[in-house]
């Protein structure tokens, strides 16, 4: 008599459970899920708000933007300490905060979340709104330049401030993040997209092929995360305060 499908034993799954968390993948496919429902929701909301004539609004999608971010900080935090951001992960590094050899692995599960979100969003909606990609106002690169450097200036201040410094009160950070998400796409969305992610511009900007400028929304984050870095370091006596 054949025997009747069986389920793994617990402890055969839970084995897998700690296999997965040695190698990385664990963090990796948080990584790569976070930033596809981050790029789904943002930049969906971008196309939805074309195809219906603005009913989104533009405040509207940069709450969008601030909501779905605070909540995947609450919901994969734990699991990866919610990157979701090329910028985010290089300034842990260099802050000390994340592992050298998983740089390249997270930057590379954010970048495919990212163009895995675009795709999926070309099937449901088709190509509107430039699928929500960043783009400088009238060219002016070197505008969208400083904003952006500022901008995620800014945010990587606060996530350090509210995500790793244990002064901070605790479990504000994905309010305080997402809502400086909403704040910053809300006041200077209009002139550069407000990015603040690199991940964030690469997703639209490889599927609709939308490549003018593009590069700023990589160096500029970037930059941004690092002099915050280096000015948070100098607050908090080189992070030993984090202690």
């Amino acid at each position: 008599m054949p025997k009747p499908f069986s389920i793994a034993p617990w402890s055969q799954t839970r084995s897998s459970f700690r296999l997965l968390k040695r190698s990385g993948v664990r963090e990796c496919l948080a990584e790569c899920l976070g930033t596809f429902i981050l790029i789904f929701a943002g930049t969906g909301a971008v196309m939805v708000n074309q195809i219906s004539n603005g009913a989104i609004t533009h405040l509207g999608i940069s709450m969008v933007f601030g909501a779905v971010v605070a909540a995947l900080i609450y919901a994969l935090g734990h699991i990866s300490k919610a990157h979701f951001n090329p910028a985010v992960t290089l300034a842990f590094w260099t802050s000390g905060f994340f592992a050298k050899s998983w740089v390249i692995p997270y930057i590379i599960a954010q970048c495919l979340g990212a163009i895995l979100a675009s795709a999926t969003l070309v099937l449901c909606l088709g190509r509107v709104g430039n699928l929500g990609a960043t783009l400088p106002l009238q060219g002016n690169w070197g505008q969208a330049f400083c904003i952006e450097t500022i901008l995620t200036f800014i945010l990587m201040l606060v996530i350090l401030g509210s995500g790793l410094d244990r002064r901070a009160p605790i479990g504000f950070a994905g309010i305080s993040i997402g809502l400086t998400v909403a704040l910053e796409a809300a006041f200077m969305g209009p002139i550069t997209g407000a990015s603040m992610n690199p991940a964030r511009s690469l997703g639209p900007a490889f599927v609709a092929g939308i490549w003018q400028h593009h590069w700023v929304y990589w160096i500029a984050p970037i930059l941004g995360a690092q002099l915050a870095v280096i000015i948070y370091g100098l607050l908090s006596d080189g992070f030993r305060d984090f202690k």
